[in-house]
């Protein structure tokens, strides 16, 4: 346990730790947070930060994690984002206490607390509109102006109150607020909104109410019922902590009065986290869904073959602050790399084929070749791929006036094919408008890859390459991010137009015909990639580029 706390220390941020040692006074066992998301869309990486904070708090104290849906407003809720984020949580590697927790659950609760502050004299219920309600709230310096209703008297409040829960009001006629200082300095606590009308059906409650907590209301309350002892949030609701404590400090129903603790949102370079913006990018048309691979969602990045074990050492690596911390998309690539590495079995897969015919092979005939899946780990194991007269190269392998520097195919040049023979370029096959189709070549069977005395003739290029005749068709996409940091643009980025490049006509080695899902390769010289079970289909199987093989990320020590 000590050395996890050690370990954890200012991954989860030391401020953080400070507040819950002297709070819990070395008690083990009775921390108890939670992950509180709104099911109004899908988690991405920044939700996984406050999934990573919540949870490995939790466990290195000993304590519950709860998992709490805030579906307090039905306008933007669904019961399928419900389950993609319990797929989320669970595939990063995360399980909460109990059952799934709804904050719908405790509507009647809510109501009862509400009325408790009508009793106190805490509470009102007001007939302004809303662009009057924001014109009297006043501004920075500038006191607000209380709401002619202020003072209607406890009977008068609940009986409206009362009334608003049947529905004899329509949507936006009424509000109950909370009645504490319209000259506060914090703007927040200028006498907000506790309950609105709205006529919606809810997802989990159905149309039992037509009235519905306000956020800021719903929170505290939902932590109090639970027992949370600390309520780790965004530093967006740093300025919301006073009345977060004014809530649960004027109710007489809580014995556990739980402390909000903020911490920084990560943001991370040239990619889009924020729901408003996914949702935008989806009514385009720009989006194949949620789970899009160039998306900064949980789903997408698992889709794209993100390890969960790298976003959680990246999360990590990343820390946790007061001050938001920006970090590069190069970093969490890193740990994607550092991951796949050593699980990755390399094969070969030709991307943009070009023919290559070895003219003093036997035609018909086929040699089947023993290459290891890893040259750094034999466990791997090996596979048989077959070698034959007829294969494909990488386009860009042959260049039919070579540049400097270019050691790959060229026209009299000797490369070896992986795993297999040294080639010698003889011919060049052209179609009538000049493009390259096929390349001819001759081989030297004393050079065969692992046989002694193969290796005393040195070539500087080394080519992954098919069977024209057993390749398996394959679709390869190649991912970037989906926009790219841009200053002049309005919203901060701009889109990236090579966010993606689809490889339909690619080919690959036989092994790769049963892959599976979540099976992780790297593609000889062309990058990590895994299987996509959701497009795949047994005539064309499709593969996710997850990472490419080089960085540019450095770490600093």
């Amino acid at each position: 346990m000590q050395e996890s706390r050690e370990h954890i220390l200012l991954q989860t941020g030391t401020f953080i730790h400070n507040a819950i040692q002297q709070d819990l006074a070395g008690r083990l066992g009775d921390l108890r947070t939670r992950f509180p998301p709104e099911p109004g869309g899908f988690l991405h990486i920044g939700s996984a930060k406050a999934v990573y904070i919540n949870f490995e708090l939790a466990r290195i104290y000993g304590g519950k994690c709860n998992l709490r849906m805030d579906d307090t407003n039905p306008a933007k809720e669904d019961a399928s984002f419900v389950q993609a984020i319990q797929d989320d949580i669970r595939w990063l590697g995360y399980e909460w206490e109990g059952e799934v927790l709804f904050a719908s659950d405790y509507f009647d609760k809510m109501y009862e607390c509400a009325v408790e502050l009508i009793e106190k004299g805490l509470a009102f219920v007001c007939d302004m509109s809303g662009p009057q309600m924001r014109s009297s709230f006043g501004g920075l310096g500038e006191a607000g102006k209380e709401s002619p209703y202020r003072e209607r008297s406890r009977e008068e409040n609940l009986d409206l109150f009362a009334r608003m829960k049947k529905g004899e009001f329509p949507d936006g006629a009424k509000t109950l607020r909370a009645k504490i200082d319209m000259a506060s300095p914090n703007l927040n606590m200028r006498d907000p909104v506790i309950y609105r009308i709205l006529r919606r059906t809810h997802s989990n409650t159905g149309d039992k109410w037509c009235i519905y907590p306000m956020y800021d209301f719903a929170h505290p309350l939902e932590d109090a019922i639970e027992g949370i002892t600390h309520s780790l949030c965004g530093v967006e609701f740093e300025d919301h902590r006073p009345i977060y404590e004014w809530y649960v400090n004027n109710l007489d129903c809580f014995p556990v009065k739980p402390r909000q603790i903020e911490f920084a949102e990560i943001a991370i370079s040239d990619t889009v986290l924020g729901k408003r913006h996914i949702r935008k990018l989806l009514d385009e048309g720009k989006l194949e869904g949620w789970d899009d691979p160039r998306l900064g969602t949980i789903s997408g990045m698992r889709r794209r073959g993100y390890p969960a074990q790298a976003i959680r050492d990246f999360l990590g690596a990343a820390g946790v602050s007061k001050a938001k911390n920006r970090v590069e998309f190069t970093m969490l690539e890193h740990f994607v790399r550092e991951h796949l590495k050593p699980v990755s079995k390399v094969v070969m897969a030709v991307l943009e084929p070009l023919k290559l015919v070895i003219e003093n092979f036997p035609e018909g005939e086929r040699e089947l070749l023993n290459i290891p899946y890893s040259p750094d780990n034999p466990d791997m194991g090996s596979r048989v791929v077959p070698f034959s007269r007829e294969i494909y190269i990488e386009r860009t392998d042959f260049m039919e006036e070579p540049e400097r520097k270019f050691f790959r195919l060229a026209p009299g040049k000797e490369v070896r094919l992986k795993g297999a023979y040294l080639v010698r370029c003889t011919e060049v096959v052209k179609d009538d408008a000049g493009n390259v189709t096929e390349v001819r070549c001759t081989y030297d069977p004393e050079t065969k890859s692992g046989t002694p005395g193969a290796e005393t003739r040195k070539v500087k290029g080394i080519l992954h390459w098919v069977s024209a005749s057993e390749g398996v068709p394959i679709t390869a996409r190649l991912y970037d991010t989906l926009v790219l940091d841009d200053p002049t643009a309005e919203s901060g980025v701009r889109e990236n137009p090579d966010s993606l490049h689809v490889r339909d006509t690619a080919l690959a080695e036989p092994a790769l015909a049963a892959a599976t899902d979540g099976e992780r390769f790297q593609f000889m010289r062309q990058g990590y990639f895994c299987l996509d079970a959701k497009d795949s289909t047994q005539e064309q199987r499709v593969f996710n580029r997850t990472v490419g093989l080089k960085s540019s990320y450095r770490p600093t020590v």
